[in-house]
């Protein structure tokens, strides 16, 4: 759309750090965020994301879905024109096999069941 105004956001990580400031179009969606936060992730940080799945954004204290868009999920409350919105980045990184292995085994051990009456 011509005349559009660009929303300029930045990504804050877990340990503090930023990704950004950049400028993005209202239309822009929460997946193409995520896929834009993997190709500029620092590469010296311990956990690295591969996919956007990995990945989760919240913006004012919720989720945002992979359909929603930039404007959808702008906060009408506390936004100041021209100001910079920062949004969190979450990691759900798959367990290792080894903890997945692990725990099948010790789920045949976990299947009883104990009763305390006081």
């Amino acid at each position: 759309m011509a005349g559009e105004e660009l929303v300029e956001l930045k990504f804050r990580l877990a340990d503090g750090t930023d990704i950004g400031p950049s400028k993005y179009s209202p239309a822009t969606t929460v997946a193409s965020l995520k896929e834009k936060i993997l190709a500029q992730w620092p590469q010296d940080k311990e956990n690295c994301p591969n996919t956007i799945q990995e990945v989760k954004l919240i913006n004012g204290g919720k989720i945002l879905e992979n359909n929603s868009t930039v404007a959808d999920c702008r906060l009408l409350v506390g936004e100041l024109p021209g100001g910079v919105i920062t949004m969190h980045v979450v990691l759900r990184l798959p367990l290792s096999n080894k903890r997945n292995e692990k725990q099948e085994d010790d789920s045949p051990k976990k299947s009883c069941c104990l009763c305390t009456i006081l």
